[in-house]
């Protein structure tokens, strides 16, 4: 069987960066993305040596131009795209809905939501033309829950919630499944970011039924079942894995 090719995007950090040496390890072919090249081409050689065929392409996914030349730049390398793991994304700043900005609302929604529908639309065309693929979009806990000062990311995730909705029942028709992995907290830099400080990232914690965040590495394991073909009845869902923190 040929080994599968898998796109991530926002794969030099975390969540990312975890998915992607899961995938190597199972013997995928890769192309990781991101905005750092120095990074971006250091994790290529980490999964070469796992033995996987890997690339790192350069790409912003705010920008269409950038999302269309990645996904050619997988065509072309690879010759078909598989697995498609929008994880790009944003945190952007902590504060009240009274104190939101114009620049706030676009530096968040530009990368979580555009992003995500720019990197769908290249993805669905490429994986439209072989007839199959899975794609698997990021979310949060905060995708289907309030949460105070931090609206922006909250409604950015619900909004890639619905994008994830909305594509399943297009790429259904030709034989696509999309679906979105939604994590709790995990000990990444962006919850510490998001947190603010020590004090209310354990407040946080303090919240999971399992009284601990995630790893990266739990996140990447659920996105990989989600994309193979374990999964393969499973296409509009969004999967928790939070540590029980939506079980209540």
């Amino acid at each position: 069987m040929t080994a599968p090719v898998v796109l991530i995007t926002g794969a030099l950090a975390g969540i990312g960066r975890a998915t992607a040496l899961a995938f190597a390890r199972q013997g995928a072919r890769l192309v990781v993305s991101g905005r750092r090249d120095d990074v971006g081409q250091a994790l290529a050689r980490e999964l070469r040596e796992l033995d996987a065929e890997a690339e790192f392409i350069r790409a912003d996914v705010r920008h269409e131009a950038d999302v269309e030349a990645l996904v050619g730049g997988t065509l072309a390398r690879f010759g078909r795209l598989d697995v498609a793991v929008n994880n790009a994304g944003t945190e952007g700043t902590s504060g009240p809905l009274t104190d939101l900005t114009v620049d706030g609302y676009a530096a968040v929604f530009d990368t979580n939501v555009l992003g995500t529908a720019l990197s769908l639309k290249h993805e669905l065309r490429a994986m439209r033309e072989q007839g199959s693929g899975a794609i698997v979009n990021l979310s949060s806990t905060m995708g289907h829950r309030g949460a105070p000062n931090a609206s922006l990311y909250v409604a950015s995730k619900h909004a890639v919630e619905g994008l994830t909705k909305a594509a399943a029942l297009e790429g259904v028709a030709f034989g696509v499944r999309v679906n979105a992995v939604a994590p709790g907290p995990v000990e990444t830099g962006m919850l510490t970011r998001l947190t603010g400080n020590a004090d209310r990232k354990a407040a946080l914690v303090a919240g999971v039924p399992m009284k601990r965040a995630g790893t990266p590495a739990e996140i990447a394991q659920a996105i990989v079942f989600v994309a193979s073909g374990q999964a393969g009845f499973m296409t509009g869902q969004v999967i928790d894995v939070n540590g029980g923190k939506t079980a209540f």
